[in-house]
This record gives structure tokens, C-alpha cells and sequence, in this order.
């Protein structure tokens, strides 16, 4: 059997998102593979955020993803790839949520008092040249790991979107299907509740809270190009496989 010419070498990473759309439309698995590279944090941080496990978070992403490429002629563009990306991974980890305990109404969880919680063990940054700081440091994130596990779920999805993704307003509205002024309503909720545990003094961490490291994005977008490798022609390599 003769190959195909993969043709010239593309730089995905240079490439914008439409552009980046239609070859993974056109079946080209290199252009797929930077999409889950550009994705992987933060629908993992969203999927972590519904599910509280770290193993259940990476399969709820890879199933998100392997029904988003089966749809990718779907997705028209009117918000950007990650917000229709988030939706899916959503729809997903709730529906799993739903699997497996009863609903719990809104209005009660807004009055819901929560006692205790899990720590998340996630690894503190490398490189530090002052052991105490990085023990104290590690120590503050995992009060701050453990005090967002514990908001309701509505604040907690819209805490994570905007404080620790930075995502934006209109952004986090759309993903959660949500109106602005609703996310900004449950932003502030969110923010007092975190205040009244933890203190204004660990604000300024916010942002390295739940850290991704690159082995768990690889082992992500490898998953999912496994899962979907059905839908590639086999006799054509992507240059970052040969």
C-alpha cells in the first residue's frame, strides 16, 4: 500500500481556532490534539468541580471529548471552543452526578452549611529554593483547595470559572448557562462564604490553587486520540507521528 504525503509540516500551535477547527474536521488528528492541549485544564477544573475525584474529572473530559469531535460539524463558532467544550464536559459530569446521588434543590443549597471536606492532594510548584515557604505555601493552598470543595455547587462552578480559570463574565455565563448578572450574584456569595473560613489574606493565592500539570494533560489528549482514532484514516500520518 502506498502512503499518502502527509504533506507540508503544520505548526499547530500557531494556528487560530477556526483554523484549528475545520482540519479536525477534515479529519486531521495533529489540529485535534492542540485543541485538547489548549482545553485540557480548564474542563478538567470544571469536570473536578461536579465530581470531586481527580480519575472520574480525566474520564468525564475524555468522554466530553470524544462526543465533541463526533459533533465538531455542530459547533458554529457563536462562542468560542472552550465555552461549547465546557457545556459538554458539564452536561457529562452532572449527568454522572445525577447517576449516582438524589438532586438537591438550589434553594437549599444556598442555606446549606458545609462541615469539614476533603483535601485535595494536588503537588505544590517545583523549583522552590526555600523548603519552609513551599511547606507553607502548600499548606495555605490546600485550605484554599479544601474550602472551594466545599461551596454549593452553584458558587463553586462559578468561583472556579472566574477566579481560578479567569474567565470572563459573559464567558462563564455562557458556559454555565447562566445569566451575567446571576454570575456576578454567585460570584460575591461565593466570595463571602470563602472570606468568612479562610480570611482576606489568602486572596492573592487564589490563582495557583488547583495547578495541572503537563503528565496529566499528556495522558489526557493521548486517551482521547486513542478513543477517537476510528475516525482517522490510518494512511495518512500527522507529521508530529512520524
Amino acid at each position: 500500500m502506498i502512503r499518502q504525503d502527509p504533506g507540508p509540516l503544520v505548526d499547530y500551535e500557531s494556528l487560530d481556532e477556526p483554523t484549528l477547527v475545520g482540519m479536525a474536521r477534515g479529519g486531521r488528528r495533529g489540529a485535534f490534539r492542540e485543541i485538547t492541549r489548549r482545553c485540557n485544564r480548564r474542563l478538567f477544573r470544571m469536570a473536578r468541580s461536579v465530581v470531586h475525584d481527580d480519575a472520574e474529572a480525566e474520564d468525564v473530559v475524555q468522554a466530553a471529548y470524544v462526543a465533541a469531535f463526533e459533533h465538531l460539524s455542530d459547533f458554529r463558532g457563536e462562542a468560542s471552543l472552550a465555552t461549547w467544550l465546557t457545556r459538554i464536559v458539564l452536561n457529562e459530569a452532572n449527568g454522572r452526578l445525577r447517576a449516582r446521588r438524589p438532586t438537591v434543590e438550589i434553594g437549599h443549597i444556598e442555606t446549606l452549611q458545609q462541615e469539614g471536606g476533603r483535601v485535595i492532594a494536588f503537588p505544590s510548584r517545583f523549583g522552590s529554593e526555600d523548603p519552609a515557604a513551599d511547606a507553607a505555601r502548600g499548606e495555605i493552598r490546600r485550605l484554599l483547595e479544601r474550602a472551594v470543595d466545599d461551596l454549593p455547587e452553584p458558587f463553586r462552578l462559578v468561583f472556579v470559572m472566574r477566579e481560578i480559570e479567569e474567565c470572563s463574565i459573559e464567558d462563564t455565563a455562557v458556559s454555565l448557562g447562566l445569566k451575567p448578572e446571576t454570575v456576578k450574584t454567585r460570584l460575591h456569595r461565593a466570595r463571602r462564604l470563602l472570606r468568612l473560613a479562610l480570611q482576606d489574606t489568602l486572596e492573592s493565592t487564589m490563582t495557583d490553587a488547583f495547578p495541572f500539570l503537563g503528565a496529566r494533560c499528556d495522558r489526557m489528549t493521548n486517551n482521547v486520540l486513542a478513543r477517537i482514532a476510528p475516525y482517522f484514516d490510518e494512511d495518512v500520518l500527522d507529521e508530529d507521528e512520524d
